[in-house]
């Protein structure tokens, strides 16, 4: 991919934007990020840049409510699925958002339409992962700064505004202009190209999120995908370098200093070492950690280490893997994710092309990872992976992509559209008991929001879904 030789001085700039960017709509007297003083390269680097960060933090907690990590400690509130405040995670994407919103009109001023539609694309990202979490939020009042208690939009009507920011996005991306962004864009060097397959992705994913209600449209989602990602090349992610260290490496790093954090979900250990699905996959050395006798050995959701007293028993993110190398790319979103999206958009359309796409998600993420060329087709060989179109099922779709989207916030968004169907996966032990036997179907909302603008909270428990999850 590309190597940003000035991005720490443009990071550094995009900085000084950072802190004003989580409580602006509350300041309805002055908008420190006013577009005639914030520099459209400062802007787009920050926003470029945090939301890579908006991926890990969201990932870094709902990486445990599908069971890919686990806490070393019994009963913690993220394993069991307790009703916490996430409102660091709430501030982050709001931050975003403020400073997405001002580079909009940053843009639009100064006839840059490629800074203003990458711009919209990536509101649409930030706005997305927040719905996806909360359900309904602040959106249409939160930027005019006219109201210290804005109202809460509709989760559905906000679709729609995603759906809208990326077309819009796709038509500012596709204006001839000689502003143009550059090494200050973290996420594709100012290529336009590739952020209009970028936003058709996007289009994609979140067309595919509406599977479970009567807007779905496989069709529509096909078509956005005709004009999406095709290969590694055109993933969307930031790559990190030696001033500021890719977040899991940094995870992986403290866990190795007995700051304790990263510790691997048995159900995902199982699932990749050969005990649930009877075939061993390759990927697992260069996801996760073995222990010091060399194994793969993972941690009860719920249940804390058990009777391992030392921490080289269990199984942790470890420096140097895929995921926890320091320069390691923060992926947004990957082609091996669009051929998972393919796949399942495909299954009732025509199943071997359906069938062909599982196929080649599980390659181009392998070949991500680095997996030899012998080892990947091994195991598409093997008959547990490679049953054939007619013996070919969802549940392979969906399982597949779950290891593809190892710690990433997206496989939340799966794992409730898919009622939590994986094979083997249980419920944690010392589960919250007001989630009546069942997983968690969204966020609490932070109590920030609560004690500033409570009487516009929605009332709602971790049980109620998001629209989509119906």
């Amino acid at each position: 991919m590309k190597n940003f030789n000035r991005i720490f001085k443009f990071l550094m700039l995009g900085f000084c934007f950072i802190a004003a960017g989580c409580d602006d709509y509350l300041d309805i007297n002055y908008n420190p990020n006013n577009p005639t003083d914030a520099p459209l390269a400062g802007l787009m680097s920050n926003v470029t840049y945090e939301t890579s960060q908006n991926v890990f933090r969201i990932g870094s907690s709902t990486s445990y409510y599908v069971q890919y990590l686990a806490s070393p400690n019994p009963a913690s509130g993220t394993d069991v699925m307790d009703p916490l405040s996430f409102d660091g995670t709430w501030g982050s994407l709001y931050a975003v958002m403020t400073d997405l919103n001002d580079l909009i009109l940053a843009a639009d001023e100064n006839n840059a339409p490629h800074y203003e539609g990458a711009a919209e694309v990536l509101m649409a990202l930030n706005l997305a992962m927040t719905v996806d979490l909360f359900g309904d939020v602040p959106f249409s009042q939160s930027f005019n700064f006219e109201t210290v208690t804005p109202s809460y939009d509709d989760d559905e009507a906000l679709y729609s505004r995603i759906f809208d920011l990326l077309d819009s996005g796709i038509s500012n991306l596709s204006i001839d202009s000689d502003a143009s962004m550059g090494s200050d864009d973290f996420i594709y060097g100012g290529d336009t190209n590739q952020w209009i397959k970028f936003a058709y992705m996007l289009k994609a994913r979140y067309l595919n999120h509406l599977s479970e209600t009567g807007a779905y449209s496989p069709t529509e989602v096909l078509t956005a995908l005709d004009s999406g990602f095709d290969s590694n090349g055109d993933d969307a992610q930031v790559e990190y370098f030696e001033e500021a260290n890719n977040p899991w490496f940094q995870v992986a790093r403290s866990n190795a200093n007995l700051v304790l954090g990263g510790w691997i979900s048995e159900q995902f250990v199982e699932a990749t070492d050969g005990t649930t699905f009877g075939v061993m996959d390759p990927r697992i050395s260069y996801m996760i950690g073995t222990t010091d006798e060399g194994e793969y050995v993972g941690t009860v959701n719920g249940a804390g280490r058990g009777s391992a007293s030392e921490q080289g028993e269990r199984s942790t993110l470890v420096e140097g893997d895929f995921y926890t190398n320091p320069t390691s790319p923060v992926l947004i979103a990957t082609y091996a994710e669009q051929k998972f999206i393919e796949a399942e958009a495909a299954f009732g359309i025509d199943k071997a092309r359906s069938y062909q796409a599982y196929l080649d998600g599980i390659r181009a993420h392998m070949t991500k990872l680095g997996v030899p060329d012998s080892e990947i087709n091994a195991y598409l060989s093997n008959p547990e992976v490679a049953m054939g179109v007619d013996a070919f099922t969802m549940a392979d779709i969906f399982k597949e992509k779950w290891i593809a989207l190892f710690l990433h916030p997206e496989a939340w968004n799966d794992a409730r559209r898919y009622d939590y169907a994986y094979e083997d996966f249980d419920l944690p032990e010392n589960l919250n008991p007001d989630l009546n036997g069942q997983f968690i179907r969204r966020l609490r909302y932070p109590d920030s929001e609560v004690s500033r603008n409570g009487s516009n909270v929605p009332d709602v428990t971790l049980l109620d879904p998001i629209f989509w999850d119906e």
